[in-house]
C-alpha cells in the first residue's frame, strides 16, 4: 500500500478518508442547495470533490469538472473565458452527438458572454441532458468548479458570473427544468474576496461546507498501510494524528514516512517496545519534518502557508500579529509548553515574555481572521482560532514570528526595546525624521496593534516634547522680557531718582533764590528807605517822599510773615516815610531834561 503525498486522491483510492463533509456536501446537493468548500490549500477539497463526483455519477447524475485555472489566466478577455465554461461544459457532457456547436455560437452574435453562457444552459444544456447513459431519467446535473481563487487573478470582474449562478437558483421558482442544475464550488477564498455585492452574491443562500482534519475514528482507511509496517499500528496512527491535527496533507506524509522507515529496516517492519510509540512517532517528526523544514518540505507544504501569510507586506504585518496572539494564548492555556501537555515538551522560545499577556482570540468575520484562516495555518474552536497542530505550533513559533516581524519592520530594534522595558522606556521611541519616515511607510499597510501602539507612543512623546519646547522658549520669553522690564525698571527708578535729586536741587535752588532775592529785595528797601532818609535830610524832600513811597511799596509787596527782622523794617519804611511826608516843602522840579538849563519860562496862570 503507498499513501499518496500531495495532489487529489481517486475517486476510489484505498487511503481515502470520509469525513462528516461528505456527507453533508452529498445531502445538501441532493437537496438542491448552491453549495461552496472554501479552504486552505491541501485539506482535501480536490479528492472531495472527485469522490463526490463518482458517488453522484453513480446514482444517475451527470457531473462536469471545471478548473478554473485551465480556462484562462491574466491575459484572458471576458469573452473567451466565459466561452472556455461553455466549450468545458459542452464537450465534458458530450453535447456534440445532439447540438452543432459552432452553428449555435454564431447565433448568439451580439449577446455579452454571460448571456451566451445562460442562453447555453436554458438552450443547449438543460433540453438535451436529459438521460443517462443506460437511457434511464438523468436526476440532475452538477457543475463543480474548482480552483475558484484563481478568479481572483483574472483582469475583469467576475460578479456577473457570479449573480448568474445566483439567478439560476432563482429560476427554480419559474422554470423546473432549473431544479435539475446545481453548483458546487471549491478553492482557497472566501465570499466577500469572490463577490462584494450582496445583492448579486450567491453565497448568502448557499451551504459552506466546512472541512476539518481526520479525526482518529475516520482514519481507520489509513491503518491498513500501518499494519504491516510497524507494531501497535493504532497507537502509532494516534499520535501521527495528535501531530499533523488531523491535516490531510501532513497525515498522509507523516503515514508515509512511517512506511519508509519500516521498509528500510531488515525486517520490513518496525517493532517498538510497548510504551514508546508517543516518544518514536515526536522523534520521527522532529527529524524529518520539523528540523531544517524548508529543505524538507518536499512536496511544498510549510513553505506554501509561509508565503501565504508574507505574500502581501501591506497585510503580513497584521497576519502575524494576530497569529502571534493566537500563539501566545495557546502558550499561556498550555502553560508555555510545545508538545503534549504530559510531555511537557517546550517549543517555543522566551520571546513571548516581551509580549503583553492575551486572552484567547474570539472568532470573528474579519478581513485578518479569514486570511490567516485560509493559509491553514489556525483553525476554529469553540468559538476561538487556536493553532492547527503541533507541528504548525513548532515551527510557525514566538522566535520565528519576531523574527519575520523584524525583517517587515524598519523599527524593529527601537520597538523590541520599547516592548522589553514593559513599555516604559520612552528613549527607545521614535521622533522627528525617523518618525515622519515611519508613518510614511505604514501607509496603506496594516501593522498590528501593538505597532499602532509604539507609532502612537512615539507621536505623543513627540508631542509633549514639542510642547516642552515650546512651554521652554515661552519661558525663556517671559524671563528675556522680565530680564528687559527689570532692566527698564532699573533705569526707570535711577531716572526717577536723578529727576528726584534734580528735583531736589531744584527746589533747594528755588528756596536758595527765593531767600537770595528776598534778601536783595530787603536790602533794596533799606537801601530805598536810607536813601529816602538822605534825600530827606538834604532838604531834597520831594526826592525823599518819592523815595520814601517806593520803599514802603517794595516793602509791602514782599511776603515777610515769617522773617525775623520784618517788625524792624516795616517800621522803618513807616518812619522814612511818615517823615518824608509830614516834612516835605513843595518844590517844583523840571524832570526829564539832562542838559544845561539855559532859560526857564512859565505860565502865570499855573496851567
Amino acid at each position: 500500500m503507498r499513501y499518496q503525498v500531495g495532489g487529489s486522491l481517486h475517486s476510489d483510492d484505498p487511503t481515502y478518508v470520509v469525513r462528516q463533509a461528505d456527507e453533508k456536501l452529498y445531502n445538501s446537493l441532493k437537496n438542491g442547495d448552491f453549495c461552496y468548500v472554501f479552504n486552505s490549500r491541501q485539506m482535501g477539497k480536490s479528492s472531495l470533490l472527485q469522490r463526490i463526483s463518482r458517488r453522484l455519477k453513480s446514482e444517475g447524475y451527470k457531473c462536469v469538472y471545471l478548473d478554473v485555472t485551465q480556462l484562462g489566466s491574466e491575459d484572458t478577455t471576458s469573452a473567451q473565458w466565459y466561452k472556455g465554461i461553455i466549450v468545458s461544459i459542452f464537450y465534458g457532457l458530450n453535447l456534440a452527438e445532439h447540438v452543432n456547436f459552432k452553428q449555435w455560437w454564431n447565433m448568439q452574435t451580439g449577446l455579452s458572454p454571460v448571456q451566451k453562457l445562460h442562453q447555453f444552459v436554458e438552450e443547449v444544456l438543460l433540453p438535451n441532458v436529459k438521460s443517462n447513459s443506460e437511457g434511464g431519467e438523468t436526476k440532475g446535473i452538477f457543475i463543480l468548479i474548482d480552483e475558484i481563487d484563481s478568479l481572483l487573478s483574472l483582469n475583469f470582474p467576475v460578479n456577473d458570473f457570479f449573480a448568474w449562478i445566483r439567478h439560476c437558483y432563482n429560476q427554480q421558482a419559474h422554470d423546473p427544468n432549473f431544479q435539475r442544475l446545481g453548483f458546487a464550488l471549491f478553492g482557497v477564498a472566501s465570499p466577500s474576496d469572490l463577490i462584494a455585492d450582496k445583492r448579486r452574491t450567491p453565497f448568502n443562500i448557499g451551504t459552506a461546507i466546512e472541512l476539518y482534519g481526520f479525526r482518529l475514528h475516520e482514519a481507520s482507511p489509513l491503518l491498513n498501510g500501518l499494519k504491516g509496517a510497524i507494531s501497535q499500528p493504532e497507537v502509532v496512527l494516534q499520535e501521527a494524528i495528535y501531530w499533523t491535527g488531523g491535516q490531510p496533507f501532513l497525515t498522509q506524509k507523516l503515514c508515509q514516512l512511517i512506511l519508509q522507515t519500516a521498509l528500510k529496516t531488515s525486517e520490513r517492519k518496525i517493532f517498538l517496545p510497548p510504551k514508546t510509540e508517543a516518544y518514536w512517532v515526536e522523534e520521527l517528526v522532529r527529524s524529518h519534518i520539523i528540523q531544517h523544514w524548508e529543505s524538507q518540505d518536499e512536496p511544498e507544504h510549510l513553505c506554501t502557508i509561509r508565503d501565504r501569510l508574507l505574500f502581501n507586506q501591506q497585510q503580513a504585518g497584521r497576519l502575524l500579529s494576530l497569529y502571534q496572539q493566537v500563539l501566545q494564548a495557546q502558550e499561556i492555556e498550555d502553560g508555555g509548553m510545545g508538545g503534549r501537555g504530559d510531555a511537557k515538551r517546550k517549543d517555543t522560545s522566551d520571546f513571548l515574555h516581551l509580549l503583553p499577556a492575551i486572552s484567547p482570540v474570539p472568532t470573528d468575520d474579519s478581513r485578518e481572521q479569514t486570511e490567516l484562516l485560509l493559509s491553514g495555518l489556525v483553525e476554529k474552536h469553540n468559538g476561538y482560532l487556536r493553532i492547527k497542530n503541533p507541528i504548525y505550533r513548532s515551527i510557525f513559533n514566538a522566535e520565528w514570528v519576531l523574527k519575520q516581524l523584524d525583517n517587515l519592520r524598519p523599527y524593529s530594534q527601537p520597538f523590541n526595546a520599547w516592548v522589553a522595558s514593559g513599555f516604559q522606556d520612552e528613549s527607545r521611541l521614535l521622533r522627528g525624521n525617523a518618525l515622519q519616515e515611519v508613518l510614511d511607510w505604514t501607509q496603506r499597510k496594516s501593522l498590528s496593534d501593538l505597532d499602532y501602539r509604539f507609532l502612537a507612543a512615539s507621536q505623543e512623546l513627540e508631542r509633549r516634547e514639542a510642547q516642552q519646547k515650546m512651554e521652554v522658549e515661552r519661558l525663556k520669553e517671559m524671563e528675556a522680557r522680565l530680564a528687559s522690564e527689570q532692566k527698564s525698571a532699573r533705569f526707570q527708578r535711577r531716572l526717577l531718582l536723578g529727576v528726584s535729586l534734580a528735583l531736589l536741587a531744584v527746589i533747594v535752588l528755588g528756596f536758595t533764590t527765593l531767600y537770595a532775592d528776598r534778601q536783595a529785595s530787603l536790602s533794596e528797601v533799606r537801601a530805598i528807605a536810607s536813601a529816602s532818609n538822605g534825600s530827606f535830610n538834604s532838604n531834597q524832600r520831594l526826592d525823599g517822599l518819592v523815595q520814601a513811597i517806593r520803599a514802603r511799596q517794595k516793602f509791602q509787596r514782599l511776603d515777610l510773615q515769617n522773617l525775623a527782622d520784618a517788625n524792624t523794617l516795616d517800621l522803618q519804611t513807616r518812619k522814612v516815610l511818615q517823615q518824608a511826608v509830614y516834612g516835605a516843602d513843595e518844590f517844583n522840579h523840571l524832570s526829564g531834561h539832562q542838559g544845561i538849563v539855559l532859560g526857564v519860562d512859565f505860565s502865570a496862570d499855573g496851567q
